[in-house]
C-alpha cells in the first residue's frame, strides 16, 4: 500500500472534523496541478483554503438573499441608473458602500408609481448582500402590517421586532400605497419608534411628508413617525415618468411603425 493511500483516510477524516467539505473535494486535484507546475507548499495550502473561503462566501450570500425575500429580478444589472435625476444618481453611488447601515442612517425613496423607487432599493439591497454581505429584508408595507398585527394578537409583538432587528436594513415599500385604519398603523409605527437609531429603514412612497396624515390617521404619530424617520437619513426623489408608462408609449410607436410599413 503506497504512503499516500495511507495518509487518504486519516486527511480526509480530520477535514471532515475540520468541516472543510471543499477542501476534501479538490485537494487531491489540485496536489497533482501543483505538483505539476511545481507549486510551492505554501501556494498549494493557498489554493485549497481559497477554494474553500470562497465556496462558503457564495454559500452564506445564497442564504442572505433566500432570508432577505428580495425580489431577485430587480437588480443593479437590469436597473436603468440613467433614468434617475443627477443628484438621485449621486445619492444611489454613495450608498453602494454600504456606511449608512453602520451609521443606523435611513433611506427615503419618494416618486409617482412606476419611478423606479422599488427597484432602487432592491437593487442597492441585493449589491449589499452579495458584496458585503449585509442582512437585508424586504416586505410590502401591507404585509408588513399584517404580520405584526397578528403578532400583537398574538401577544409576541415584541418578539417579532427583535426578529426584525436582526436584519442590518429593513426594506418597507409603498409606505401609504393602501389606506389603513389607525390602529393598523399602530403597529408599523412601534415597530418604526424600535428601530429608531438601532437599524436601517429604507422606504417607498409614493405620498410626500405632507400628506403622511393621510397613512397614520394622527397628527402626533404622524409628526413622530417622520422625526424618527427624517433624523439620520438618505431623501432620493424620483421626480421623473413613470417607467411602464414610458416602455409601453416604446412598444406601441414600435408597433405603430410595423404596421406603417
Amino acid at each position: 500500500m503506497s504512503a499516500a493511500a495511507d495518509v487518504r483516510p486519516a486527511l480526509m477524516g480530520h477535514l471532515k472534523d475540520l468541516h472543510l467539505p471543499t477542501v476534501r473535494e479538490c485537494y487531491e486535484d489540485t496536489a497533482r496541478r501543483a505538483e505539476r507546475e511545481t507549486l510551492s507548499y505554501e501556494q498549494y495550502l493557498l489554493e485549497v483554503i481559497s477554494r474553500e473561503c470562497e465556496q462558503r462566501r457564495q454559500s452564506r450570500v445564497q442564504r442572505l438573499l433566500t432570508d432577505s425575500a428580495l425580489p431577485l429580478k430587480k437588480s443593479l444589472q437590469n436597473f436603468d441608473v440613467k433614468r434617475l435625476p443627477a443628484k438621485a444618481i449621486r445619492q444611489f453611488r454613495t450608498l453602494l458602500d454600504g456606511s449608512f447601515l453602520g451609521r443606523k442612517e435611513n433611506v427615503l425613496v419618494f416618486g409617482n408609481p412606476g419611478s423606479g423607487k422599488s427597484h432602487l432599493l432592491t437593487a442597492l439591497a441585493q449589491e449589499l448582500v452579495v458584496v458585503q454581505q449585509r442582512k437585508m429584508h424586504f416586505t410590502k408595507c401591507a404585509l408588513l402590517m399584517q404580520d405584526l398585527l397578528a403578532a400583537k394578537r398574538d401577544l409576541r409583538l415584541s418578539r417579532e421586532i427583535k426578529r426584525l432587528g436582526r436584519y442590518d436594513g429593513l426594506i418597507i415599500d409603498d409606505l401609504g400605497y393602501l389606506q389603513q385604519s389607525r390602529d393598523d398603523m399602530e403597529v408599523v409605527f412601534t415597530l418604526l419608534a424600535e428601530r429608531y437609531e438601532r437599524g436601517s429603514v429604507l422606504m417607498t412612497s409614493n405620498l410626500p411628508f405632507s400628506k403622511w396624515e393621510s397613512i397614520f390617521k394622527d397628527a402626533m404619530m404622524t409628526a413622530a413617525a417622520i422625526d424618527r424617520l427624517v433624523h439620520h437619513s438618505v431623501i432620493i426623489e424620483l421626480n421623473i415618468p413613470s417607467y411602464r408608462v414610458e416602455e409601453a408609449k416604446k412598444k406601441q410607436q414600435a408597433e405603430s411603425q410595423g404596421e406603417g410599413e
